[in-house]
């Protein structure tokens, strides 16, 4: 009985931490039917939008068209922006009516409107509809966003939200591209009916930039280096002659028509995707593919080991070589910071490119031993510091 009696508090307390985790936790307290405002509005409807961590309360009043809104989300980062918008016109971001909030450096919330009309001249200005009661606030790191809409009388609207990382001078910075930012948009019943996630291309677009971040991956940052590292190191070895030339050729051509398919589909990606630019890796993509083609060509005006020019031939070869290698593994990782895989993703590559470069310095030390022994025993074929003697 005293063992029984005494445990009894305990069960009572355990419950009673049980209950007021479940009540606190962000999994109950962040939905929309447990939200409340600071200024008690009330709304008719809600709703948890299915992307970035987004809720949405509206009430729609038919006899004077009417659009109230709370848009509540959390910004990427803590002084980003939130964004919600009614697209008349389409599904996605062009077109989008927009409604703005940020924290200015005060602390005081500030609401902006966006008429986007393209992707490439985005500038506060007034909507195509009226506007006005515009208001927000925030808390605990997320924001709300009020205002009050002119919607002429519609049974449902295409809807787009946004979160973003940071605002410069009033104005908002790109948002991420990944899936939960592509799939941010959907059909908003006025009345309160079933609200749904719009048909989105975004796992088909995400499918084919992984497609594209694979081949180059493989073609640029792998297959080019291990050929450079094949061809340099052991042609210097005469029992590999001539099987380093031909791994050689098989590394650096398998990877030039990898890397045709990876740059085919980033060109691909670039004209299905309107308005998101990725100046730099697109820059070095196309000066790649068009080196590439070049060093690729050139072996067919190659000229024998005994013509005066085939001296001037390698300086050409190694050089562009080089310069692939250099740009090719930069490209590769301006195209992991797009992407933003899962960091082992980024860990692996930069494990696999340290694991070359140390192979590639034990045989730069082997290399020069060997060299330094031929002179040592005045061989008739000196290493002659392009393609010792072989070609």
């Amino acid at each position: 009985m005293a063992s029984s009696s005494s445990s009894s508090p305990s069960l009572a307390f355990l419950g009673l931490t049980l209950a007021l985790v479940l009540l606190i936790s962000p999994a109950h307290s962040l939905t929309c039917t447990t939200q409340t405002f600071t200024n008690n509005k009330l709304y008719s409807n809600c709703v948890d939008l299915p992307t970035l961590k987004s809720y949405l309360h509206w009430t729609y009043n038919s006899t004077n068209s009417t659009l109230s809104i709370a848009f509540i989300a959390t910004p990427a980062k803590s002084d980003g922006w939130i964004a919600w918008a009614i697209n008349p016109t389409s599904t996605g971001m062009k077109g989008a009516q927009t409604l703005l909030t940020y924290k200015k450096s005060d602390g005081s919330m500030d609401v902006k409107t966006f008429n986007i009309s393209s992707y490439t001249d985005i500038v506060a200005s007034k909507l195509a509809f009226d506007v006005w009661d515009t208001s927000a606030e925030s808390s605990g790191g997320v924001f709300r966003l009020f205002a009050k809409l002119k919607v002429e009388e519609m049974e449902s609207v295409n809807q787009v939200w946004q979160v973003g990382p940071s605002v410069s001078n009033g104005f908002p910075a790109k948002h991420d591209f990944n899936t939960d930012n592509l799939q941010a948009k959907g059909s908003l019943s006025l009345t309160g009916g079933t609200t749904t996630t719009a048909p989105t291309t975004g796992d088909s677009r995400l499918k084919k930039r992984n497609i594209h971040g694979i081949l180059n991956a493989v073609s640029w940052g792998l297959l080019f280096p291990i050929g450079i590292i094949i061809a340099r190191y052991l042609r210097t070895f005469q029992s590999a002659d001539p099987a380093w030339f031909y791994l050689h050729i098989f590394c650096q051509v398998s990877g030039y028509a990898i890397g045709v398919a990876g740059w085919a589909t980033g060109i691909k990606l670039g004209s299905e995707s309107e308005g998101v630019v990725y100046s730099a890796h697109r820059k070095i993509g196309i000066t790649l593919f068009s080196l590439a083609t070049v060093q690729i060509f050139a072996l067919f005006l190659r000229p024998k080991k005994e013509h005066k020019y085939r001296f001037y031939w390698n300086i050409y070869h190694h050089t562009l070589g080089y310069a692939i290698l250099i740009l090719s593994i930069l490209n590769v990782f301006k195209g992991l910071d797009i992407l933003n895989p899962a960091k082992h993703w980024r860990s692996t590559y930069i494990i696999v490119i340290i694991s070359l470069g140390a192979i590639a310095l034990l045989l730069e030390a082997i290399t020069w031993v060997v060299v330094l022994k031929r002179r040592s025993t005045k061989s008739t074929k000196p290493y002659d510091g392009f393609n010792n003697g072989q070609g």
